[in-house]
């Protein structure tokens, strides 16, 4: 009789494991990924993989993509540091790596801006190109991002750049045949939390208060839809059909793009006059 209840007690343990989230059953996606600095890995209560940077007086942190990409769609869920992030600067971007004076990489930026307790959260997005960036687009956002995860989105294609925040498209960058565009460098994916007291915060007026150290702040749901680039520099797309390699803004992008402009653009580079005595970048007068 003692055989019965232990044959249904393996049968359940058997259906408990089946149905339960696992390592091996979800995409532990930070094995994609070099890490720099403390950053501390976790499966949460819904079995997705969290990775953690933390950021104090001794170090930053970071992880950065083992594989470069051309072109592709790629979407990371974060929770930003919360209370008084002052000075910090929160990353996730696009790289092809070849940084320095005078240099002439590509580069496609998401990166969050610290903020004193109770003040609006800073998006900005910045696109590089052959060198040539001074392209800020800056957006207070709409929720506090360090509530809860939110969802960002960055789609790269031979036609145009679009942001996008909680499946909202705030921004696109478009390409013009006349003027730089990131088309022919691949990129590495990097994420970083870092020290940007000197120009995070109201351009640098408030720094990172150190007694609210350490710092964090999480990811989790990683993916890419991209065309990963080889050694021999060939690029191996995703099989099968792939919607973001002709995305373009439908009506309700123009819609999200023009609300999200009237509401919380606070910078635009092509306003600045300052900062172009000698006129604004090409593409700024065919938006």
């Amino acid at each position: 009789m003692a055989r019965r209840p232990l044959a249904l007690l393996a049968v359940a343990v058997a259906v408990l494991l089946l149905c339960s989230p696992s390592a091996s059953a979800q995409s532990v996606w930070l094995d994609e990924f070099t890490t720099d600095g403390e950053v501390r890995a976790h499966l949460d209560a819904s079995g997705k993989q969290v990775a953690s940077l933390v950021l104090d007086r001794r170090s930053g942190a970071g992880f950065n993509s083992t594989h470069k990409y051309l072109f592709g769609e790629f979407t990371v869920e974060m929770k930003l540091v919360p209370g008084n992030s002052a000075g910090t600067v929160t990353s996730f971007y696009l790289t092809s790596g070849e940084t320095g004076a005078g240099d002439d990489h590509d580069e496609i930026d998401m990166e969050f801006m610290g903020n004193s307790t109770g003040a609006p959260t800073v998006l900005n997005t910045n696109v590089w190109a052959s060198g040539d960036g001074k392209k800020e687009h800056q957006f207070y956002l709409w929720f506090d991002p360090s509530a809860d995860f939110h969802k960002y989105t960055v789609i790269w294609n031979p036609k145009n750049i679009i942001f996008r925040v909680d499946d909202v498209t705030v921004r696109v960058f478009r390409r013009y045949a006349d003027l730089p565009y990131p088309d022919a460098k691949p990129m590495a994916v990097h994420a970083t939390l870092w020290d940007g007291s000197y120009w995070a915060t109201e351009k640098g007026k408030v720094p990172i208060d150190w007694d609210g150290a350490p710092f964090v702040v999480s990811y989790r749901g990683y993916t890419a839809d991209a065309c990963v680039v080889s050694g021999n520099g060939k690029a191996k797309c995703p099989a099968g059909r792939n919607e973001w390699t002709d995305r373009e803004l439908d009506d309700t992008d123009r819609l999200t793009v023009a609300w999200a402009k009237r509401n919380c653009l606070q910078y635009n580079y092509c306003e600045d006059g300052w900062r172009f005595p000698k006129g604004f970048p090409g593409e700024c007068s065919r938006e």
